[in-house]
């Protein structure tokens, strides 16, 4: 029975190999939950096995993907039925397949957060009821706005804040950096805490943006993985820490200030989209910075 159903599932696709995978996705790109190295690193961490599957036109490859059994890889579903919950935290990523621009194909196996970029390629598209949040362009921002934050950053520097590159720390700090103002700000433990530091090593060259010290001090610190495609670069916010003695110099909001400027500044220096996610629509802070966008759901 299960081999009926995976027939059904995989109609239409064909087993190919992680070399063609990662061909396909540099030529195609997609997003930072579907890198070639990303899916292949936490797939082994986890102990999940990942198959990839190509879909094929006249004997074209046309679109790949990385699935784990049924579901598309990296799974928060199949992590938790497999109780590996705890071993790495992508949030709500947003899901970009490697896929020609004028193709169209079926995707059954599950997965939600699946970007709009595919409404017109896959046929089996269907609307989320959540909504994703991508930081809107400065421009975008109102005079107020920029002013207010501008001037929040301007404070902060007076009171001693130093904003540094995370290039600056090692593997290890950035793992206890994050974990020490996360579990400050939210009163719990950080997601995924045990492996932290196999999974900031296993994607470090993916990790951009800065932190904030205040007199030496850690006051806030943002997960950021970045991914670039031939014609867009993808980031994905995952998660934050912030100290709460230091609210009143908004170090929060300044560090977002400061990375969504940057990376803004990064993919048009190389003349591409950017797709700078802050997750799933569900927090007020995040309208400040982004605007909504539909996601879609497969399976």
């Amino acid at each position: 029975m299960f081999d009926l159903f995976r027939l059904y599932r995989e109609r239409g696709w064909t087993p190919i190999d992680a070399g063609d995978y990662q061909q396909a996705w540099a030529r195609w790109g997609g997003s930072v939950a579907t890198h070639p190295q990303i899916v292949a690193g936490l797939s082994a961490l986890a102990g999940i096995e990942v198959r990839y599957l190509g879909w094929f036109d006249d004997g074209e490859l046309q679109a790949a993907m990385p699935v784990w059994g049924k579901h598309l890889a990296l799974s928060r579903v199949v992590l938790k039925r497999r109780k590996k919950r705890g071993v790495f935290d992508l949030g709500n990523a947003e899901i970009i397949l490697p896929q020609a621009a004028n193709s169209l194909i079926s995707v059954r196996h599950a997965g939600s957060y699946v970007s709009g970029l595919h409404t017109s390629r896959v046929a089996t598209l269907r609307p989320q009821k959540q909504q994703l949040a991508l930081a809107r362009e400065p421009e975008q921002y109102s005079r107020k706005f920029r002013y207010n934050q501008r001037r929040e950053l301007r404070l902060l520097e007076e009171q001693g804040g130093v904003i540094a590159p995370i290039s600056q720390l090692s593997t290890a700090e950035r793992a206890g950096m994050y974990t020490t103002l996360f579990e400050k700000r939210w009163g719990f433990a950080v997601p995924g805490k045990a492996c932290l530091p196999e999974v900031f090593d296993l994607l470090r060259e993916f990790m951009t943006g800065s932190f904030i010290c205040v007199d030496g001090v850690p006051v806030a610190f943002q997960v950021l993985y970045r991914v670039e495609s031939p014609e867009w670069i993808s980031v994905e916010y995952i998660n934050g820490g912030v100290d709460p003695a230091f609210n009143e110099l908004s170090p929060g909001s300044v560090l977002s200030f400061v990375n969504t400027q940057a990376e803004w500044e990064h993919a048009r220096q190389r003349g591409r989209a950017l797709r700078y996610s802050f997750g799933r629509a569900d927090r007020q802070y995040k309208d400040r910075w982004c605007r909504r966008v539909p996601v879609y759901e497969v399976g």
